[in-house]
């Protein structure tokens, strides 16, 4: 397992698809739609990070629920 959650390559796929998703949509008219999806967006490396550094391992899977679901 890595010693950190910026070592974890879904971590790393996440906040590059999230960087690249507020660029994308930074001229996007519909502002409920953008503030949506880069929310949604930023959550997922966010909630992988949080997931990461708890103490549990029960915390942890929560918390990739979590992620997961901001994927929907």
């Amino acid at each position: 397992m890595a010693d950190r959650f910026e070592d974890l390559d879904v971590w790393k796929r996440a906040a590059r698809l999230s960087a690249e998703l507020y660029k994308e949509t930074r001229t996007c008219r519909d502002f409920g739609f953008r503030d949506q999806i880069t929310h949604s967006s930023l959550s997922v490396p966010s909630n992988i990070a949080e997931g990461y550094e708890r103490e549990s391992l029960i915390e942890c899977v929560q918390f990739l629920s979590y992620a997961k679901g901001s994927c929907g």
